[in-house]
């Protein structure tokens, strides 16, 4: 899955005046539409084309179409040599976790991989107490594990079908943490927008060379460059790309008009969507031990986030 901000963890700053909380609501409904048939062209799409083809024409869309809107809004894209070393880094992990939930999305069902990368909110707040030093109540460490219980049992009859690609969707979370704990060092210094078209930039330059290496892999290869073989193929690429970064524009958006808080709990609707979505274009639908864990990493996840919400308020307050 491309990556993206997670529930209670968006690396989108809200600004004060924040006071359109319905329009805001839209926008991240507009967000957990789109984004799970983003997923689905990518799986669509990895059929076909080589996994390294697919994430240059999502960073080639990044940058196309979110730059140019930076820059109309104004936003300066190199505001200094730290954030451009961070976004960089910041860019090497989203290509990691693009190419690792493209992959997972080959063989997975498309409601199973996004449900058990949804576990990045409890790697999140395990990080955020060892690595960042913030306080983490035992309920919340209940909530995680129990999170966490539920992402496994999603996994286990994926794994036992697949083999480790299972384990992908996983791997999407850690890396997505990460990625998260970057993109906060460097948030209150750059405009979100111009950060991910900045992402965009740079994420070319990596991706291109490697384009250039011989066909690795087969059916689909890793590496190398396919030519769409029709009208159609084609516009299913620019597809690809143009959800995935408008999906995130909807994001950055919605987080301008209503607080984080308001915004989290509503992002666990991109399951059923991507449930939603499986179904009508690949038949595809969690049932058992998978729909029983999907279950429970959503109550574990919105506990979480209410919880979040709880203290936040109470620490307001004073």
């Amino acid at each position: 899955r491309d990556i993206r901000a997670r529930p209670g963890h968006s690396h989108v700053m809200t600004p004060p005046h924040a006071d359109r909380p319905l329009l805001g609501i839209v926008l991240m409904l507009g967000f957990c539409l789109m984004i799970p048939f983003s997923d689905a062209l990518a799986k669509m799409l990895g059929a076909v084309f080589p996994l390294l083809q697919l994430i240059l024409v999502r960073f080639i869309a990044q940058a196309g179409l979110l730059l140019p809107l930076a820059i109309w809004r104004g936003a300066v894209i190199f505001p200094s040599v730290r954030v451009v070393r961070l976004a960089a880094l910041r860019s090497m992990l989203q290509i990691c976790g693009i190419a690792m939930m493209f992959s997972a999305l080959r063989v997975l069902p498309l409601a199973d991989a996004v449900a058990i990368a949804f576990v990045m909110p409890f790697i999140m707040l395990i990080l955020g107490h060892h690595v960042l030093g913030e306080e983490v109540g035992p309920r919340r460490m209940i909530a995680c594990s129990v999170g966490f219980a539920g992402t496994l049992m999603v996994v286990q009859p994926s794994f036992a079908a697949v083999g480790w690609p299972a384990l992908l969707p996983l791997g999407v979370a850690v890396i997505f943490a990460l990625f998260m704990l970057v993109t906060r060092q460097i948030a209150k210094d750059i405009d979100p927008i111009a950060l991910q078209g900045l992402g965009g930039i740079i994420g070319l330059p990596i991706l291109v060379p490697l384009l250039l290496l011989p066909q690795i892999g087969a059916n689909p290869p890793l590496t190398g460059w396919i030519a769409p073989p029709d009208l159609g193929a084609l516009w299913l690429l620019v597809a690809l790309g143009i959800t995935g970064s408008l999906g995130h524009l909807l994001m950055s958006w919605s987080l301008r008009f209503a607080p984080a808080a308001t915004l989290a709990p509503m992002q666990y609707l991109e399951i059923p969507m991507a449930a939603l979505v499986g179904l009508v274009l690949f038949g595809e639908f969690p049932d058992g031990l998978a729909l029983m864990g999907i279950a429970v990493t959503i109550a574990a996840g919105l506990y979480i986030v209410l919880r979040e919400r709880g203290l936040s308020r109470k620490a307001a307050r004073g």
